[in-house]
């Protein structure tokens, strides 16, 4: 009997519920609100306050500029959260919200640990079936990095992105590990030994994304302004730090020269 080809077309119907299917993973963006005096205090001085502050907002920014690209052109399946502190009922991330298209949720908990575990089970809640978190301050992270980590779950638990001073600037899981944020003591060199150590302890296959410098010490800010200069010489097609803070970088770079 000849087949009616007609028959192997989809139905309208099916095909556009292909199309809406959900994303099925969740990143979110660690982000304290910047307040003067409450972010970035490590820079402070030779930073002043509402210096520090300043840069740490234009960051969070590049964070959902960046990643909303990275989704968008790496077509990642990605819905982007930013995770708020104290509240996600202040100002900056309300327009964050209405400006980047990005969804909104509380950070809860009396440590970071807490905060990331409520936030993964506030995802993993939701129906996501890998859950990201990563730290607002690492602004020039390569979109890359993103797509590696979406790789690197699909035969691992775990997917870890190391930092240069010992913790990690990322962290992925395929479902809730409560235990990996529990015990550890936060800001320290051991923050990535500890967690693989827990995750080993666990039975979980743990991968590692590229390590990054994120910001936290004088140092590190050091190390994005040379980033920048040189980033500020190649062609505006391969930028990667926005024109705002590259020119936050500059001025800071220019003050803190003119102090020495």
């Amino acid at each position: 009997m000849q087949s009616d080809k007609r028959m192997n077309k989809p139905s309208p119907k099916s095909s556009q519920s292909a199309s809406t299917q959900p994303p099925s993973a969740a990143l979110v963006i660690f982000a304290k609100a910047p307040v003067p005096g409450q972010v970035k205090t490590r820079l402070c001085p030779p930073l002043t306050p509402d210096e520090a502050a300043t840069l740490h907002g234009s960051f969070v920014i590049d964070m959902l500029e960046r990643t909303k690209v990275a989704t968008a052109k790496l077509k990642l399946p990605f819905d982007r959260y930013l995770a708020c502190a104290p509240s996600s009922t202040l100002v900056f991330f309300q327009i964050m919200e209405e400006r980047q298209s990005v969804k909104l949720i509380d950070q809860v908990g009396d440590d970071l640990g807490a905060r990331m575990q409520q936030a993964f089970a506030t995802l993993f809640g939701k129906g996501y079936q890998r859950v990201f978190i990563v730290g607002a301050d690492v602004p020039s992270l390569p979109l890359d990095h993103y797509k590696q980590a979406l790789a690197l779950l699909d035969a691992h638990d775990v997917v870890l992105g190391p930092a240069l001073d010992g913790g990690y600037y990322l962290i992925g899981l395929t479902q809730p590990r409560p235990e990996l944020f529990a015990d550890i003591v936060w800001s320290t060199d051991r923050v990535l030994v500890a967690t693989q150590e827990k995750a080993v302890g666990l039975g979980l296959k743990v991968a590692l994304l590229p390590a990054w410098r994120d910001v936290d010490t004088i140092d590190d800010l050091q190390a994005l302004m040379d980033a920048s200069a040189a980033d500020a010489k190649k062609p505006k097609t391969e930028q990667v730090f926005s024109a705002r803070t590259a020119g936050a970088l500059q001025h800071l770079a220019k003050r803190l020269r003119a102090k020495t």
